[in-house]
């Protein structure tokens, strides 16, 4: 039996009255500084608009992109597709870069490492792979785990999912069953030890109460900040926009008064950092899609969430659909004609006004171990890849359904190297404008996360569009 949401909030101190957007953002623009988020899946850009995300990330373009004085600047790495040591060697290669970018420019960073917040990623290696890339090791790890647009909220040092008006701790949920990055501990503390295989404790693993916050305000989150050991973990709870407020603000005093930190983080914390609104509403226009063919939808995730969207998608009856087997693409050879033939019918009916779900079987395909299980995700990737390559059609809009496969599908089959961050469509699901060097120039491309939404919310997203 899981504790009611709303009973449980009503036991937590009121929040913080005091409105501290304004002041985030004047401290925040005199700091002359740029966030820099590393993202390891492209949903991370979920609560931002207005921004740049780049999906490629040598340094003659992170320079480029500095030399504009952004507040906000996204690198796509997607590292959680990638097995442990390749994720790591991708981190040192980015901070080199972005290290080279930074003495170009002139531009100082504050870093943000972005993952999943239902707790899948590679920490603490990849987080570690960043603080030794930017010579950052004595930094505070500060987690904010709490993406209150998703209904992840961080409570007690407890994570929790917020499902059916309850309360369920994360590590009771399919994500915590994850066969790369699965996990047993929802309390934080606990959870940092199991990922660091004992190698830190829970017990030297300190928290910022919701109590700290909203009965102490910014300055006690940064007396407690201030307080912690270099290069320890620090657990930010939060249970909405106002505690993350507090907490930006905290963490600007404790930086300001020279402590070293590296974020952590979810998606949320990111615009509010920036004294920005997190989840500001893109709005979608007539004039934002100007071809005549049918939508396409690709869909690649396999979680439970994602699987009911797509069931409640496809009962609409409007669109056509082609079921990629995932069973079979794991047998070598004679998947390229397949892709080719799936492209061709793809270009046919988007070609005559019809919209289009191309979507992998829904039985979870696995290996012995979290790495072959990351190769199977790889294949089928890439199968999603070789048909979108193969479209030759431009369709109205473009849909992806889960982190790696709109990863992939805009860094290798679009070929794009870098977009505009419109906003979220709904909360949660990022909308992008591609770049002019994109296979379709400008072309509307909507990152939709696999565990975001409720059963009818891919439905709603292309009713949204439709409309």
């Amino acid at each position: 039996m899981y504790v009611n949401v709303n009973e449980k909030m009503m036991q937590l101190p009121p929040e913080y009255r005091e409105q501290l957007l304004p002041s985030i953002r004047n401290e925040f623009i005199k700091s002359e500084k740029t966030i820099v988020v590393l993202d390891d899946d492209p949903t991370g850009t979920q609560t931002c608009y207005d921004v740049t995300v780049l999906i490629s990330w040598h340094a003659e373009l992170i320079t480029e992109e500095l030399k504009k004085k952004p507040s906000i600047l996204y690198i796509l790495t997607n590292s959680r597709s990638l097995p442990e040591h390749d994720a790591v060697k991708l981190s040192h290669e980015i901070c080199n870069n972005l290290k080279m970018a930074v003495k170009e420019s002139g531009r100082e960073i504050i870093v943000i490492s972005r993952s999943d917040s239902t707790l899948r990623g590679h920490f603490p290696a990849e987080v570690e792979a960043i603080a030794a890339g930017l010579e950052m090791k004595d930094a505070i790890i500060v987690l904010i785990a709490a993406f209150i647009e998703g209904g992840r909220v961080t409570i007690d040092d407890v994570h929790y999912l917020i499902e059916n008006q309850e309360l369920i701790p994360v590590s009771n949920t399919a994500f915590a069953k994850d066969l790369s990055f699965g996990y047993q501990n929802a309390d934080l503390k606990l959870w940092v030890e199991e990922k660091t295989k004992g190698r830190v404790s829970a017990s030297e693993v300190s928290s910022i109460s919701i109590n700290d916050i909203r009965m102490g305000g910014p300055q006690i989150v940064s007396e407690k900040l201030k307080s912690c050991s270099n290069g320890s973990i620090c657990i930010m709870n939060a249970a909405g926009y106002k505690d993350l407020e507090v907490i930006a603000m905290g963490l600007i005093m404790a930086e300001n008064a020279g402590k070293k930190i590296l974020y952590r983080s979810s998606a949320t914390i990111v615009p509010i950092r920036a004294g920005m609104e997190s989840g500001k509403i893109f709005i979608p226009k007539k004039n934002d899609m100007v071809s005549e063919n049918g939508s396409l939808v690709m869909v690649g995730s396999h979680v439970p969430k994602t699987t009911r969207q797509l069931d409640w998608l496809l009962a609409n009856g409007k669109y056509k659909d082609i079921e990629v087997h995932v069973a079979a693409l794991l047998q070598p050879g004679k998947t390229m004609p397949v892709a080719e033939t799936i492209s061709k019918q793809t270009d046919q009916w988007l070609s005559s006004g019809h919209h289009v779900v191309i979507h992998t079987s829904r039985r979870l395909e696995t290996g012995n171990d979290a790495e072959s299980s990351l190769k199977i995700n790889a294949i089928v990737s890439d199968f999603l890849v070789q048909i979108m390559k193969g479209i030759t059609v431009r369709p109205k809009l473009i849909i992806a359904k889960g982190g790696i496969t709109s990863s992939d599908l805009v860094a290798k089959a679009l070929s794009a190297e870098k977009a505009w961050v419109l906003g979220p469509v709904i909360p949660g699901v990022p909308v992008w404008l591609m770049d002019d060097k994109s296979k379709f120039p400008g072309i509307i491309y909507v990152v939709f996360p696999g565990n975001v939404g409720d059963d009818s919310s891919l439905l709603e997203v292309c009713t949204k569009f439709e409309n």
